[in-house]
């Protein structure tokens, strides 16, 4: 099972973290180091998903973890049963551990067997942006993010033929305005013409979003395939491994990858009006859908122009590969 899967997210101990996942497992026992020491692990909460980030040689390298890790243990006020075993949680502090997307209250030796079937609360997901993309869907309802939906919908109304569309920049304050209205409304934000008039405010705000989540619309397991495939040469060869590397991708990442695709290649069909070729929209998106595994400036500079390759070839083999 990959560990970008959405699961229930357990830390069933404060001074140790055990990570386990596809067949690897990382201790670590002094979390949140001083980033000057040589060796080091701090771990980033960042909406619905976590990543561990660790310091390795002054060099910080980033490790997506399993949901179900990521709950802390929790102290319940009055009586409590566990979801699980249905036996009472006893003691007067830090009875058992709750689920952070569902609100699933067990005993910490239950959270290892409770199934990785969590189904998110929307009362325990606070936000939309910087939130874990499939647990928002899961939260809604819903096959993609609204933000996505919803902002695709507004460009695509009157936003197709305008130059540099998705390269022109937005005024950042109305940018974070519709942000925050997106984490206060959910799907009933306005972003109308009568709010936002220049669609390049919309524009930002959805490649906003994607930049924002804790795990990337393509993500770290998945990488190095999508970069394998703009390393090779041969056509049919690349999308060969194009089909392998989206075969990666969680239900909920790929949905929303192949609607973005799709959308984008209508983008091109107005390239004479909006000057946004494929190759243009993979210089915007490449960096905005792709984050290298390991932080290292060197490595991820070098990615560059093989994360605007992988765009590209997805939107111009859009029909063929979703």
């Amino acid at each position: 099972m990959s560990i970008f899967q959405n699961t229930r997210r357990f830390i069933t101990s404060r001074s140790q973290l055990e990570l386990q996942g596809e067949g690897t497992s990382w201790n670590t026992s002094h979390l949140q180091k001083a980033r000057g020491s040589g060796c080091g692990w701090q771990l980033a909460r960042l909406g619905g998903g976590s990543l561990c980030q660790r310091w390795e040689n002054r060099t910080l390298r980033t490790i997506a973890l399993p949901l179900e890790m990521l709950s802390r243990v929790h102290t319940f006020r009055g009586p409590h049963w566990c979801e699980y075993c249905a036996n009472f949680m006893w003691g007067l502090i830090a009875q058992g551990v709750k689920c952070a997307d569902c609100g699933l209250n067990v005993h910490k030796q239950c959270s290892k067997m409770v199934p990785n079937d969590c189904k998110p609360d929307l009362k325990h997901v606070k936000k939309v942006y910087s939130c874990d993309l499939t647990t928002l869907v899961k939260a809604h309802f819903t096959k993609r993010p609204m933000v996505v939906d919803m902002c695709i919908r507004e460009i695509e109304s009157r936003g197709l033929n305008s130059e540099g569309l998705y390269r022109v920049s937005g005024f950042s304050d109305l940018i974070e305005d519709v942000k925050m209205a997106f984490d206060r409304d959910g799907e009933k934000a306005d972003i109308s013409v009568n709010m936002y008039e220049d669609i390049n405010i919309i524009t930002g705000a959805l490649k906003l979003y994607f930049r924002d989540l804790p795990i990337p619309l393509i993500t770290y397991d998945a990488y190095p395939k999508f970069i394998e495939s703009a390393k090779t040469t041969d056509p049919d060869e690349q999308l060969e491994i194009l089909h392998e590397a989206l075969k990666l991708l969680p239900p909920a990442h790929c949905e929303t990858l192949r609607y973005l695709m799709a959308h984008l290649k209508r983008v091109t069909l107005h390239e004479k009006e909006n000057l946004m070729s494929a190759e243009n929209l993979g210089i915007v998106f490449g960096p905005t859908l792709m984050r290298a595994p390991e932080l290292d400036a060197m490595a991820a500079l070098n990615d560059i122009r093989y994360q605007r390759l992988v765009v590209e070839m997805l939107i111009k083999n859009e029909d063929i590969l979703f």
